[in-house]
């Protein structure tokens, strides 16, 4: 796989940590034909404002129907906006108090309109609410740092990760990629995905911390590469994994990526596991992105 730029250096690909970023032309920020998606990959304080100003838009738009007649609603005073505003929100809502209400034949249907437009709403809002909730998510502690040290005397590319919840999780399997950017015989230069083959890539139970090993060989894509190349390079590590959740009963994904300048050589990870006089080992995640230097560095 690979995404071809024009011939020149290549610009820093921005990719953040679940893959968002300003890296294509012709797709816009927010695309209003695909209202689902866009409420769905919204983040909560993101939908909470979303649907408070749609709520605020519709009870505006009705309000200012409503002043067109102003005899049209009982017990309102005439031009008075806060008294067709608020019944709206009343009429939005269903609620009918019974103070205010239609009076002349416009008003009857202007509001009939907005009955159905607050039932359409709620039961909108409800789905939402309701997905957002439903949607599996995956709770996993990622290191802020992946590590290059030495392991069996050859270098070795390290991520450390660790299950955020108590709940067990299993059948755990983890991918690594590597964007690095190459140039071509004839000057050209182009993105490629490499595949970063895994010591370890499928645990059973994922309860502990986990450290994924990748060797860099002369059959690694990494091979040869040091801390100024991978910058050079605009590397970027991409780690997928997915496990299933015993809680939910169900299979939950997440992606975490790291950049060159969070590619540290020479160092290793602290211990994050420790073990009492009975041999029961306790996991501390605050330390599961805790490092610790070499004493030889590997380059």
């Amino acid at each position: 796989m690979s995404i071809i730029s024009k011939i020149r250096p290549p610009k820093r690909l921005a990719i953040g940590r679940e893959g968002s970023g300003h890296w294509k032309l012709g797709i816009p920020r927010l695309d209003l034909s695909d209202p689902y998606h866009l409420a769905i990959g919204l983040s909560w304080p993101g939908f909470v404002v979303a649907m408070i100003g749609c709520w605020l838009v519709i009870n505006l738009f009705f309000a200012l129907l409503y002043l067109l007649d102003p005899a049209g609603i009982v017990n309102t005073k005439p031009g008075s906006f806060g008294d067709v505003f608020y019944f709206s929100i009343e009429t939005l809502a269903t609620v009918g108090y019974g103070v205010m209400a239609p009076r002349s034949q416009y008003g009857h249907i202007v509001s009939s309109a907005e009955l159905v437009t607050g039932t359409a709403f709620t039961a909108i809002v409800t789905g939402l609410l309701f997905v957002r909730f439903s949607r599996p998510r995956a709770k996993i502690t990622y290191a802020g740092d992946a590590v290059v040290t030495l392991r069996n005397g050859k270098p070795a590319l390290m991520l450390r990760l660790a299950n955020g919840r108590r709940a067990v999780m299993s059948s755990a399997n983890a991918r690594l990629f590597v964007l690095l950017a190459e140039k071509t015989a004839e000057g050209g230069y182009f993105r490629r995905i490499h595949d970063l083959h895994l010591a370890q890539p499928h645990l059973p139970l994922f309860v502990m911390p986990w450290t994924l090993l990748h060797i860099i060989d002369d059959k690694s894509p990494l091979h040869g590469y040091n801390p100024a190349a991978l910058i050079a390079a605009d590397a970027k590590l991409f780690l997928t994994v997915d496990a299933h959740d015993q809680t939910l009963a169900a299979t939950v994904q997440c992606m975490q990526t790291y950049t060159a300048d969070h590619i540290r050589f020479g160092m290793h990870y602290a211990d994050a596991v420790t073990f009492d006089d009975k041999g029961h080992a306790t996991a501390d995640l605050g330390r599961i992105g805790l490092l610790e230097p070499d004493s030889g560095s590997a380059h």
